[in-house]
């Protein structure tokens, strides 16, 4: 997005008019990562996402930036969310879901709001998933940038809106995946000296399906990788995280127990529960080989795959 940085010099009203308008302008959260390009390896958002039925949202709320978002209106759901990790402290928020103004108008202001309790405007409804979405849905709520990723409880409550919520399943959500954010957090804060980007997103089924008659798209897989560029390497244990390299990680998530096999296996000994929900750790070039095979183009997730 755009900032206004120039008025007429001839008029000292239109002068203040123009940079009242500048401004707000720039406060502006939907419409460009401009104002929140920090969430980004090198300040530069993934490349080969993304298309003219998406918007850049720069997560806003109690008046500062918490993360980015690219959000497909379409499909009423984030493709992916872009933070900075920060080791885990508290507890999970108790707090009403929000949703994004400026996707149902443009001109509204830049934080985001909780739903009210009574009707909800029309176009918001038009513009975005709701609550009302995922009631008896028979998915949960899958937070992309998980709570549990930071410390400090602005970055916590601003989790825990929609635009940064997916259409995830329980045996997803509640066992193997969050086992994974689990090992990531314990990983980051051992062993990451410095800033940690970490960018999660879905991978859409070929031909989408969806909760509620075309309301929200539901993924069949989801992925996440995280870039380190400063870390120690003292007593690292081997283990699966490891030996794939400390300075990125990716991983895919299964949330369709019946989906094929290629990309994620099936381990037949989990229970019954958490089976078919497998989570499968590989290389960010391997991750990004697979988003080129369903998205249908070259995908660069962390700017020169996270090499300082």
């Amino acid at each position: 997005m755009q900032c206004l940085n120039s008025a007429p010099r001839s008029l000292l009203a239109l002068s203040v008019v123009a940079a009242l308008a500048s401004l707000w302008i720039c406060r502006a959260e939907v419409g460009g990562f401009t104002a929140c390009s920090q969430f980004f390896y090198n300040k530069l958002p993934p490349t080969g996402l993304g298309s003219d039925g998406t918007a850049q949202i720069c997560q806003r709320y109690w008046n500062r930036y918490h993360f980015a978002s690219l959000y497909d209106r379409r499909r009423r759901t984030p493709l992916y969310s872009a933070y900075i990790f920060s080791p885990e402290g508290g507890t999970r928020p108790k707090i009403n879901w929000m949703y994004e103004p400026q996707l149902a108008y443009s001109k509204a202001g830049p934080d985001m709001m909780p739903f009210p309790r009574g009707p909800i405007d029309q176009n918001v409804v038009e513009s975005q998933a709701v609550i009302l979405d995922y009631t008896n849905s028979s998915y949960t709520r899958g937070h992309l940038n998980p709570s549990l990723h930071h410390s400090d409880v602005g970055d916590k409550n601003a989790t825990f809106t929609l635009t940064n919520i997916v259409p995830q399943k329980e045996g997803s959500n509640d066992g193997p995946w969050a086992d994974f954010e689990g090992q990531t957090s314990n990983l980051l804060t051992k062993h990451c000296e410095k800033e940690a980007y970490i960018v999660t997103g879905v991978i859409p089924y070929e031909t989408d399906r969806w909760i509620k008659h075309d309301r929200v798209a539901i993924p069949e897989y989801l992925w996440s990788a995280y870039c380190c560029p400063s870390y120690k390497v003292e007593n690292v244990p081997i283990t699966n995280l490891t030996l794939l390299g400390l300075s990125t990680l990716a991983a895919i998530g299964r949330n369709d127990p019946n989906s094929t096999e290629e990309i994620v296996p099936i381990d037949k000994k989990k229970g019954k529960r958490w089976r078919g929900y497998d989570v499968r750790q590989m290389s960010l070039k391997t991750l990004e080989m697979y988003l080129k095979q369903r998205y249908g183009s070259a995908i660069s997730i962390f700017d020169n795959g996270c090499s300082p």
